[in-house]
């Protein structure tokens, strides 16, 4: 019994470990900054891992209009200090072999880090007079970002994911 339930859980971690990793895409939001009118960003799996496209991989809805479009990032374009950290503790002892309290602090000081990646999208409506946006891109490790658009009627748009 014990070593029919070792050989399922064996094949068990062997299937896990050769399936594919499941992302999930990344939904955003995006809004006019003169009307405030909201709408959808979706980068699908892999939109935002960098490099570039040859075919769209993102969608904005805003408006009533469908765009589609491609965003390309370059690589890190550095790394921005973050609030710097200030980690303090503390800890206290008793030791039967040896009467008395030690007592003892920690003082650690840093500054975090964190990369960022550059880029652009630039996306379109369909139709016999499409719409354009040109968005800038900044995105983290993890794939959050934020975003400045213009339209190409002159509307901005500010950009979140």
């Amino acid at each position: 019994m014990f070593k029919t339930a070792l050989t399922c859980l064996g094949a068990a971690a062997l299937l896990a470990a050769c399936a594919p990793a499941l992302t999930a895409p990344t939904v955003g939001r995006i809004v006019n900054a003169a009307t405030g009118q909201e709408g959808t960003v979706n980068f699908p799996p892999g939109a935002l891992s960098g490099g570039t496209s040859s075919t769209d991989n993102v969608v904005i809805q805003i408006g009533g209009q469908t765009y589609l479009g491609r965003a390309t990032l370059l690589a890190a374009a550095g790394t921005v200090p973050l609030r710097p950290a200030l980690d303090v503790t503390f800890g206290a002892g008793f030791w039967n072999t040896v009467p008395g309290w030690a007592w003892g602090g920690q003082l650690t000081t840093g500054t975090p880090q964190i990369t960022l990646r550059s880029g652009n999208l630039i996306a379109r409506t369909t139709g016999a007079t499409p719409r354009t946006l040109t968005c800038t891109l900044q995105v983290d490790a993890e794939g959050r970002g934020i975003g400045e658009c213009t339209g190409s009627d002159g509307a901005r748009y500010a950009m979140q994911f």
